[in-house]
Parts: C-alpha cells; sequence; structure tokens
C-alpha cells in the first residue's frame, strides 16, 4: 500500500473495472468491520464492506476451537447498538457469538462482498480519494457482464474513507526452530486445532503459555492426551473470578478510582490468595503488572479456565523454552530432551496489511489514536483491547467520517464530477 500513483496488480483478471463510491470501503468483515459497518449506517453514512474470505467473522468460524468461550463476560464483549441476547450465558461459547455476529449483520443490512481480497490501496492526493484494488473470486452480478465465465474480477474502488479493520489476528505467528523440517511428528497452529479427540493417547507439546495455549492443554488432558507446555517468559495468570464478580469488570471498576499500579498490586495480591505461588509451577510472573504489561506490551494475562489445577497436580507438564525440534521431540535450552508425538504452535497471531503497521503487526500511531490515521484512512480492532476496544474505535472512527459526510452537503456532485 502507499500514497502516490495508480495501483496496478500483476494477478491474472479477465477485466479492470472502476466503482464510484460515496462514502467508505471497510476491509474485514469480522466483529470490527461488522461494528464499524454498523455504526456508519445509524449515522447515514454509506459503505461497502469487502471480505476475502466466503463468510463473516472467518477467524470466528475457521480458526477457533470447539470449546472456546469468551474470557470476558458477554457485557464487555458485545458490539456497538446491539446487546447479547438475555438468554445467552454469562461467557458466550464460539457458537453463540457466532449466532450473534450472524443476527448482527442482519439486524443492520450488512451484506458483505464475500471472495474479494484487497490488493493494494494507494491514496490519490489530487482527487483526495483512496484507491483500493481488489480481487473479486466470486464477482456480484452487477460484476458478471464484466467477466469471463468463472473469471475473477479486479475492481478499483474510489474512496473518499478506506477503514481497515483486518483485525490483530489476521494471520498466525509461528517462530522459526531448529529442527522443524525433520520432525516426524504432527505440526500445526492453534488456529488449525479444533479439539483433543484426534490427539487420544499422543504426548503433545504446545508452544505457548497465553490463553490459547493454556485452553488447548485443558482440552488435550480431557480427552486423554499427555500435554506439555513450554514456557519463554514470564505469564500473569489470574483467576477469572474475584470477590463473586469477573477479575475484568473489577479491574474496570478500580481503574475508575485508582492508578493502574496500585489496582496491579490488588490483583497480584488476590491472584495468590486464590491461586496460590505460580511460579513454584513454572510460571514465573513478570515484573511488570498485569494491567501495566497489557497496555504497554499488548501481552494479556491469562484468566484460568482449570488448566491450572491440572498444573498444580502434573496433569499438564511445564517445560522450558524449546530450543530445537528433533525427530521425535524437542531439545530445552537447559539442555534436557522430551520425545513427543506433536506439537501445537499457541503463538499468536499478528495483522497481515504489513505496509501500515509496525513489525509486530501493530498500529504506528499508538493507543488511543490508533484508530485514527492520515488522509481518510482509520483502523479498528489493533489496540489491543479485544471487543471492547473494537466496539470502542468504531464508533469513533464512524462518527469522525459522519462530521465529514454531514460537511459535504454536495457530497454525490462532487463524487459524480470525479467519476471516470
Amino acid at each position: 500500500m502507499g500514497e502516490q500513483g495508480r495501483p496496478s496488480s500483476t494477478v491474472p483478471v479477465s477485466r479492470v473495472v472502476t466503482v464510484v463510491l460515496p462514502g467508505a470501503i471497510v476491509v474485514g468483515a469480522g466483529p470490527s468491520g461488522l461494528a464499524v459497518a454498523a455504526s456508519l449506517r445509524r449515522m447515514a453514512v454509506p459503505c461497502v464492506v469487502v471480505e476475502r474470505s466466503d463468510g463473516i467473522a472467518e477467524l470466528w468460524r475457521r480458526r477457533t476451537y470447539d470449546r472456546l468461550s469468551l474470557h470476558l463476560p458477554k457485557r464487555f464483549c458485545e458490539l456497538p447498538h446491539l446487546p447479547f441476547p438475555r438468554d445467552f450465558p454469562t461467557y458466550p461459547s464460539r457458537r453463540h457469538f457466532l449466532s450473534y455476529l450472524i443476527r448482527y449483520s442482519r439486524a443492520f443490512a450488512i451484506e458483505p462482498l464475500l471472495r474479494c481480497t484487497v490488493v493494494s490501496a494507494t491514496f490519490d492526493p489530487a482527487a483526495r480519494l483512496w484507491r483500493v484494488v481488489a480481487l473479486h473470486r466470486s464477482p456480484p452480478s452487477e460484476l458478471a457482464e464484466v467477466a469471463d465465465v468463472g473469471g475473477p474480477v479486479a475492481v478499483e474502488y474510489m474512496a473518499r474513507w478506506l477503514v481497515v479493520a483486518t483485525g490483530e489476528n489476521a494471520e498466525p505467528v509461528v517462530p522459526k526452530l531448529k529442527g522443524v523440517a525433520g520432525f516426524r511428528g504432527r505440526l500445526l497452529h492453534s488456529s488449525e486445532y479444533k479439539s483433543g479427540v484426534v490427539f487420544e493417547g499422543q504426548r503433545v507439546l504446545v508452544i505457548g503459555c497465553g490463553n490459547s495455549g493454556m485452553e488447548v492443554c485443558l482440552d488435550l488432558h480431557e480427552h486423554g492426551a499427555w500435554p506439555s507446555m513450554a514456557v519463554r517468559s514470564g505469564v500473569h495468570v489470574l483467576p477469572r473470578k474475584m470477590l463473586g464478580t469477573s477479575t475484568f469488570g473489577l479491574a474496570m471498576k478500580l481503574l475508575k478510582w485508582l492508578p493502574v499500579r496500585l489496582v496491579d498490586r490488588f490483583l497480584l495480591a488476590m491472584a495468590r490468595l486464590v491461586l496460590g505461588n505460580t511460579e513454584v509451577y513454572g510460571l514465573r510472573r513478570p515484573e511488570v503488572g498485569p494491567l501495566e504489561l497489557k497496555a504497554s506490551t499488548g501481552k494479556t494475562p491469562v484468566l484460568d479456565v482449570g488448566a491450572l489445577r491440572l498444573i498444580k497436580n502434573g496433569s499438564i507438564k511445564v517445560v522450558p523454552e524449546v530450543e530445537s525440534l528433533t525427530g521425535t521431540g524437542a531439545k530445552f535450552v537447559d539442555g534436557k530432551e522430551m520425545a513427543f508425538d506433536s506439537v501445537i504452535f499457541a503463538t499468536g497471531y499478528r495483522s497481515n496489511d504489513c505496509d501500515l503497521f509496525s513489525e509486530d503487526g501493530k498500529p504506528r500511531v499508538p493507543f488511543p489514536e490508533g484508530w485514527k490515521g492520515k488522509k481518510g484512512l482509520y483502523f479498528v480492532g489493533f489496540t489491543g483491547r479485544g471487543l471492547l476496544g473494537a466496539g470502542a474505535d468504531a464508533v469513533n472512527v464512524a462518527r469522525d467520517i459522519a462530521r465529514e459526510w454531514n460537511k459535504l452537503s454536495d457530497c454525490k456532485n462532487l463524487y459524480a464530477r470525479q467519476a471516470p
């Protein structure tokens, strides 16, 4: 992506078509993109949503494990303008959340252009428009007449506003380890993991000790596998509930009155009281508190859903950082080796919009202004604050665009004059 010149694509297409949009183009139909589109609709700003997969919320449909439930109470995870149904549990399951997203898209008449991959985005300073080239693998009916039978169509969308909502979890992160090519067992990322049922009786190494790593280990154990979890750095493990309420909700209340470091001290004291000293089980705590660490690095504390009990009784083994894989297992930084049948990388995700983000996949403009770029470019869902943060970003973006949209009283005539 760039800011000068006309973009080009080497992808073979039947024809390139130019379409001028009176409003915004939103890239991504996950929770962030849907929240932006809904907020824009409520403010009477037209928008088009493009999505590379064949449906909304690809991550939740295809790259999450079966037992997954939201780690935070539902009131902190609902998108703007539409609450969760009252009969949903406090911690909605993956299935609940997907049904909610489908209901959400229907409620606001959001119909993304599916199987549509953005290949470039360039700001045209003369026209003051974004030129977004997207490859339609299944062209919509209005473009069918310019497409060969079964052939893709490249469309250059011209829009005043571009909202990037592809999210922080667009691409799996897999660390480069020595010996990967020689490992004779099964290798996969947690995005490919569905259930521990296929690992019954296996010795499985899970690399990563975040929420996904912990829960995958729990699921493996429940399906008869023998999980080991490799821990490279410190991790904050907190109970899901404190004093009869959610840990996250309690922290949010305390932050209204107390500085973050004082709240961190309270959370750690309560965690030690409820969970005990996790360091004796190989889970060393970072020197920086959980909330301060989250704000500075984006690293989320683990909310325990049952894995810690299994770590304490030895059902889940905690092992050191992996130095390399061998043909039959792994060698650790302490020099010891263990045999494994499978290795699962629970090592997280990153953004795939490389030109717009820093090397670690984060917006170059930090929170709280990370949602706003320049020249009509916006970001939603990249501030490391989960669904709650994405919803707030979406409303901020929609309001900002709506202010400009309302100033352009002759907007339609303006775009008509600029149309090719």
